[in-house]
Order: structure tokens, then sequence, then C-alpha cells
């Protein structure tokens, strides 16, 4: 598309000149900046390369091509970083006085709204069964196994006060949706048995819910159980961290009975009591934005999105993006299955008219048209095409990051192989903040690198810290896909001192291994040499020279580089995933059919 020239431009090319000149006569060069233009027109009005442009615009949360427009904020942002004094046109003045309307009149309609609670904790300590407590439906029953399988947003009333309840499957949704950029939760309930008491889940459920900061309130699940200590799961909430208030702390600890009913009164009247220090509040009178909680196929009705509503009112007819998808609300249904023609601010309700499945977290904005909603989505298409890795927190270049003030604080999932290596290490690690950066611990366990952990890294913008322990399979395609760095370490000290050299700009490069194919060996062949592999590659590709290790149920065995490579008989250089070959394996002879030869290269990182 064209960008046609306007009045605006013509001020961009009056000035170009003067503030090329002016950026060398003085430390605060102004520079007059159109309502919009294109990011290769802002690069030379302020006299820069138009990549270095693009990075300045990834810093501020802006990802776009030379080609495309920014606005005057935007722009503007840019300018004065690199050190430009900025001055709007008249468009430009206008437009803001027409934004701050906005904002006051935002202010003016702002009406209280209900809380959005997020049940949390332990598998089978009662999270599903306290929530079935409290709407008097029998949620658990329709559950496979008692356990819930998929999110569910309800909404209930007390006392003409409503709340909105999200019921999930496991914190992995609860962060799942913070990794894509979506806050929906004021307030976390975290469900702890009073028979079972602190559970290796229940500490990831904490870490999350204090990774998001939002206020936690402690429901004390199952007190009609005989042989129940609650002080001693008091001192193990103390000891992760959580204080309650009748030990000096700012946490509501609330016991319960879902089975019973009993303390769940008390329970609502603290969420609410909560809810009404934080004073929530949105605007009704705007078009509606939410957050996705739970999309699915429905055979006969086609995709469907259960869509919580944070500000504004959803209608019918409503033009609609969710993340890379657009539609039109054909019809709306509650968390009972009720038809309903209008979704209010903090109402969770099933939307039916999307051209496909959205995905868990990605946010619901209204439009005034067709035309709008499908630029739109396919704007957000490019966006998350674009955004890649590039968001991603390595440790390489933390230090560049935290020079370009991106974030003031580094956020490390720890994983250990055993309890006793936890503590030390998380010690050693928070006391390597500065005055610049601080390190913080989201979450720390013992037990191998799961997608979890790789999850929670993503939502933190973190990375994964490993000491002597495994790396799921998962863990590290996820890994792959988000570009969240894990580093495995054998040795406390080189831990450490990675840490303190990415803090201090002095981390030297690490070089990881690269897988590039398998080849599996179906038959043994005596030569002059030593064996040779009658081998199947099952998948990528295998090349003569390149590093190989020989896979023998699972374990490594031998580590050394293909020394030779034939199809047939003919000596060849690589080949790829369907052929059959011989493969010689440098000084090692000891190959047996049922072997797996890997093949990887090492790559810098």
């Amino acid at each position: 598309m064209k960008y046609k020239m306007t009045d605006d431009m013509s001020d961009v090319k009056e000035v170009k000149s003067k503030s090329r000149s002016s950026a060398k006569a003085s430390a605060k060069p102004e520079v007059v900046i159109p309502h919009a233009l294109t990011v290769k027109e802002l690069a030379d009005l302020i006299g820069i390369n138009p990549i270095e442009t693009v990075k300045h615009l990834m810093r501020i949360g802006i990802m776009a091509n030379v080609n495309q427009v920014v606005d005057f904020e935007q722009a503007a942002m840019v300018a004065t970083n690199v050190g430009f004094k900025v001055k709007e046109t008249q468009q430009a003045r206008r437009k803001l006085a027409i934004k701050k309307h906005v904002i006051e009149e935002e202010s003016e309609f702002q009406k209280p709204r209900p809380p959005v609670v997020t049940i949390m904790g332990h598998v089978d300590h009662g999270k599903t069964k306290l929530l079935d407590a409290i709407r008097k439906a029998n949620v658990v029953d329709t559950e496979a196994g008692n356990i819930t399988q998929h999110i569910g947003a309800y909404q209930v009333e007390i006392d003409d006060q409503k709340i909105t309840f999200l019921d999930t499957p496991g914190h992995e949704a609860f962060t799942a949706m913070r990794a894509r950029g979506a806050q929906v939760t004021d307030i976390a309930v975290l469900v702890v048995a009073a028979d079972d008491g602190v559970m290796p889940q229940t500490v990831e459920a904490m870490d999350h819910a204090k990774a998001a900061d939002v206020p936690i309130v402690v429901a004390i699940n199952k007190i009609d159980k005989e042989a129940i200590n609650i002080e001693r799961l008091k001192k193990q909430l103390a000891d992760n961290g959580l204080l309650i208030e009748e030990w000096g702390g700012d946490v509501i600890a609330v016991p319960v009975s879902a089975k019973r009913g009993d303390g769940i009164e008390d329970l609502l009247e603290n969420i609410l009591l909560v809810a009404e220090i934080q004073e929530l509040k949105a605007n009704p009178a705007r078009p509606a934005i939410g957050v996705v909680v739970e999309a699915k196929m429905d055979k006969s009705k086609g995709a469907l999105a259960t869509v919580l509503i944070q500000t504004g009112t959803l209608r019918l007819g409503d033009n609609i993006v969710v993340g890379e998808h657009w539609g039109k609300v054909k019809a709306m249904f509650d968390d009972k299955g009720k038809r309903v023609k209008k979704a209010e601010p903090a109402m969770p309700v099933e939307v039916l008219g999307l051209s496909n499945i959205p995905q868990v977290g990605d946010v619901l904005a209204v439009y005034s048209s067709e035309k709008k909603v499908r630029l739109k989505a396919e704007q957000k298409r490019k966006e998350r095409e674009a955004l890649g890795k590039d968001m991603s927190t390595r440790l390489s270049n933390v230090y560049a990051q935290i020079k370009a003030g991106q974030f003031k604080e580094l956020s490390i999932v720890l994983k250990t192989d055993v309890q006793g290596s936890l503590e030390p290490i998380r010690n050693s690690l928070e006391r390597i903040s500065t005055d610049t950066v601080k390190v913080r611990i989201v979450h720390s366990g013992s037990g191998n690198i799961t997608e979890n952990d790789v999850t929670l890294a993503v939502a933190s913008k973190g990375i994964v810290i490993g000491f002597n322990t495994g790396v799921e399979t998962g863990a590290k395609l996820l890994a792959e896909v988000h570009g969240v760095d894990i580093r495995n370490y054998q040795v406390i000290y080189d831990l450490i001192d990675d840490i303190e050299k990415a803090l201090a700009g002095m981390l030297e490069p690490v070089y990881v291994d690269a897988v590039e194919g398998h080849a599996e060996v179906r038959a043994v062949f005596k030569v002059k040499q030593g064996k040779i592999a009658g081998a199947y590659i099952t998948d990528g590709k295998v090349a003569r020279g390149s590093l190989a290790r020989v896979l023998r149920k699972g374990e490594i065995i031998a580590d050394s580089s293909v020394s030779s490579l034939k199809h047939f008989k003919d000596d060849v250089k690589e080949l790829t995933s369907g052929f059959e070959c011989g493969i010689g394996i440098a000084n090692f002879a000891n190959l047996q059919e049922g072997d797996v030869i890997e093949v990887y290269k090492k790559e810098q990182r």
C-alpha cells in the first residue's frame, strides 16, 4: 500500500535537514513529528538507521517493519530516547486533546465491577468441590473422574454482589494466559487440604500467584476430617513465604469444609473484602475488551470461545477480533448455558461466531466494521510471527536488556536434582541482586525441568536454571518455540558465576547441541576398519563428518563423529530421512542392532 502524502509529511521534509544539523549543534535538538508516519520516514527524520529505529520501537513493545505506519506517541518516544526534543504538529495536538478527553470521559463512566477469582491448589484438595459448594450446583459430577478437565468460568451472586470464579485444571492454564500477556485474575484462592497440608503443587500454585502479583486468600479445606493439624499447615505456609494474619502477616486464611458447607460464607465475605480494598472498576459504556479463558470446536456450532469481559459491554452483532481470528457475535451463552444479549465487565460468556479457534489468553476487541476486524486480525497474525523469539530473555543478552532499561529484575525458574540442593542455591542467587537489577526466583523445586517450568519462564520473561537435573522432551520443544533459555549446571560455582557475569555483561557464549537427525541400526557389517552400521535414517539428515552419539536403550554409549557414509556402494556426503545407508562411527566398533545414531552439531547461544 502506498503512503499518501499529507500536509504533515510536508512538515517532515522541511525539518529533515534542520533536524540533522541541529542534532550536531545542540544536545537536545528539536524535531517536528506529524500525527502519523512510516518507520522509514521516522528514521530519516531523526537521522538514524531504519533497522536501529525498528529496534528502538521493539524496546518500547512495538513490533513494526520499516514500511509500517506508527502514530505520533510511538514516534515521539523513539525520538526522545535518541536525544531529540519533540514538537508535535497541530493535528497531533488535537489528537492528544481528544485522547485526554476520552480518558477523562472513561473515568467518569467507570463503575465498580465484580472481582475475578481463580481457584488454585494441589490435585484432589477439593478445588471444584469448594466451587460446587459456592454455586450450589453439582459441577464435580459432570467431570471425568471427578477431576476438572477444562477451564470453567462461573459467576455467583452473594448479597447482591457478584463474584466471577475461574476453576482451572491447574496453574498451568493460569500461567498460559499470563504468558500471552493476559492478566485476568484479581484474587487467587489457594485451596489447601487440612489433612494433606502443603504439597508440591500447592507450592507451585503459590509461586504462580506470587509471580502474577495478585492477592492470595487461603482456603483451608476438609476441616471436617479427623486427625487434622491446622497449626502445622499454617507453619508450612509460613515456611513457603505465605504469612497469615494471625501470625502477623497480611494473608487471609479461612477454614472451610466444601463437603459440609462450613466457612463458605466467611470465605466469600473475605473475598469481597479484598476486592473492596482493590477498588476494582471498569467502564461498561465502551466497546468490549475481553480475554479467552477456554476455546473449542463444536461439531454443530463451530468455533466457540469462553471469554471473560474485562471492560466495556459485548453485544450481539458486534464485530470482534480475537487474537489472529475475527468474526461477528452470532450468539452468547452464560455459565448456565442460557442465551444472553449482552455481557458486562467481569462476566464470562461463551461466544459463537469466530472464524477459527483462538488460543487461551488471546484478547477480544470490538471494532466498528467487518473490514476493520479482518485487517486487525491479519495485523495480529503478522505481529505474532514477527515477535517470535525476539522478546525472550536469554542469559547472554541480559546485560544489554538491563542497559536498555527493558527490565529491572531477572526472573529465574530453578530446578535441582534433590531438595537439599535447593536452599543453598536459591540463597546464593538472591544475594547476587544489585542496585540495577534484582534476581527473583519465581519458582523452585526438585525434579526434571518440565513444560510447566518453561511456561512460567515465558510468563515471567525469565530463564530456567537446572542443577544436576534432566530436561523433559516437551520442555525442550516448548523452550525452542518460545525462545526460553534453559541452562543446566553440575557445579554450583559455575551456576552462580554465570549469573554474576550475565549481570555484569561479561558472559561468554555457550555452545549447545542441536540434533540434526537419527538413524536406526538394522544390521552390523565387519570391514577392515572395524564395523559399519547398516542403518535407516528415521528423521532429519546424516552428513559425513558430523558429530554423532550412539544410543542404546536411551543411554549414550559413545560420543564421536560420522567417519564414513555410503549409499549402496557409493560414498556420499549427506543423506536425508527415508534412505538406507552404511554409517561408520570414528573410534567405535561395538555397534549392535537396535542402536540409534544421533547426529548433532554445536550451536553458539
